[in-house]
């Protein structure tokens, strides 16, 4: 099933797209079942398990909070990042929950919000249980959701059913895999990027794919500059300075003195990736791309394309984000983006495909050497581990991305120098990723129980 642009590419909030976000959509919707079932006056109180990987590093993920402002009625994409806090200290500090804002139910966090460490539902680790009932304690609705990455939702009925995802369209162009891209490109003579773009079609009109790509521009290049204005110390209790503005100053002071260094290009491109990450750490707003763990990659490149390479333009940006798009697509079906379920290899390896195929199109490249510079920038990450220190995403997540996105400016100028043609195809590096992700034992898949989580703590 070819993913959406706008389902790879999501305006929302930090720490984590399948921590935070998915909770956040999956609890606002449970209520919103409630009031379209005619629950929603009988609901006296509402319980909500949490297990797999959700509880294991939920607390630092602020899963908590995330499931306390959807049942709120707060979304990821709308939910101001300065008013959720105080959101969260009412609830908190009375007892009482704003049931989707319009109506206070009581709310004993301790009893209502369970972290369920040792067991996990059958279909995902980021499984979700959600229980209404009324004030006799007699159940009126339960539902379980999975987050399955890049705060995407699966609810368990639509398993059953074996249904599509909601909104799903007919397209003009679907394909499976890299060789059925390259394959229907080559036929239709056409670009990736315009492959992707006529797939937007059948839901929406080129002017508002346009407007739907510029709000994301626009998001991912606010973060950047938002993470390099705060200073001070990101929240969890690792105590991790944030280093952007500190690396913004240096830069800037030593303007004249960076001419010389050629290197300095790659400096500017790790600030760009520290930024968003220490911004998305502190759960401000952020773009899924194609997860919040990974949320610094696509922007710092896409910054890169713009502010370093010749003959930059509006439309470049437009083929960068659809081309990386259709790229995160393939990885999407044919394996997983969910660091809980193939670790961050799924994540930042993911990213960095992503980017290296989005710039090596906006630079010029054929499609061979698109695919080519996607399959370069997840072959050297295969195996990359998720194992995030004390739960939170921050170490070593934030400089990750930095490292991820200099690996992808590497993939698109191998990439470019060649002609397209290398051994190891993009399908059979995605297949084994995916292969690498059922072999990778579960402590190192986002759970903090193996990894630096463990020997840093330990140290």
């Amino acid at each position: 099933m070819v993913t959406s642009v706008f389902d790879l590419f999501k305006i929302g909030v930090g720490p984590s797209s399948s921590h935070t976000m998915g909770p956040m959509t999956a609890a606002c919707r449970f209520v919103e079942t409630l009031q379209r079932k005619r629950l929603f006056d009988a609901t006296n109180h509402v319980a909500v398990d949490l297990y797999g990987s959700l509880a294991l590093t939920g607390k630092g993920h602020a899963t908590d909070r995330a499931v306390l402002l959807g049942l709120a009625g707060e979304r990821p994409d709308t939910v101001d990042p300065d008013e959720a806090e105080a959101i969260v200290a009412r609830i908190r500090g009375t007892g009482r929950l704003p049931l989707g804002g319009l109506r206070e139910i009581a709310f004993d966090e301790a009893t209502h919000l369970r972290f369920l460490q040792r067991e996990r539902l059958p279909h995902h680790s980021n499984g979700m249980r959600f229980t209404a009932l009324d004030r006799n304690g007699a159940t009126l609705e339960t539902a379980i959701s999975y987050s399955v990455g890049g705060g995407a939702i699966v609810d368990e009925e639509a398993i059953a059913r074996n249904a599509p995802p909601a909104g799903a369209w007919d397209i003009p162009y679907n394909y499976h895999c890299a060789d059925e891209l390259l394959a229907i490109a080559a036929r239709e003579g056409i670009t990736i990027a315009e492959i992707a773009r006529a797939n937007e079609r059948a839901g929406y009109d080129d002017a508002e794919i346009d407007a739907r790509l510029a709000a994301i521009t626009e998001a991912m290049s606010g973060c950047i500059d938002r993470g390099i204005g705060k200073e001070g110390i990101l929240p969890g209790g690792l105590k991790v300075k944030r280093r952007a503005p500190g690396l913004y100053k240096l830069l800037l002071e030593r303007a004249e003195r960076t001419l010389s260094d050629p290197l300095t290009v790659l400096d500017w491109v790790n600030l760009w990736a520290l930024a968003v990450n220490e911004e998305n750490a502190a759960g401000g707003r952020v773009v899924t791309a194609p997860t919040n763990g990974a949320a610094g990659i696509v922007p710092a490149i896409l910054r890169y394309y713009q502010r370093f390479t010749p003959h930059s333009n509006d439309e470049g940006v437009r083929t960068f984000l659809l081309t990386a798009a259709a790229v995160g697509s393939l990885f999407k079906e044919n394996a997983s983006i969910s660091g809980a379920e193939v670790g961050c290899q799924g994540e930042v390896g993911v990213a960095c495909s992503m980017a290296a195929a989005g710039l090596t199109a906006a630079l010029g490249g054929t499609n061979s050497q698109i695919e080519n510079a996607a399959e370069i920038g997840m072959e050297h990450n295969l195996g990359l581990t998720c194992d995030p220190v004390g739960g939170l995403v921050q170490v070593p997540c934030i400089e990750r991305n930095a490292v991820g996105a200099v690996k992808a400016i590497e993939a698109s100028r191998l990439a470019l120098v060649g002609d397209g043609s290398h051994r190891v195809s993009l399908d059979q590096v995605i297949e084994t990723m995916r292969k690498t992700g059922l072999d990778m034992n579960e402590r190192y898949k986002e759970t903090s129980q193996g990894g630096l989580a463990v020997n840093v703590v330990e140290c």
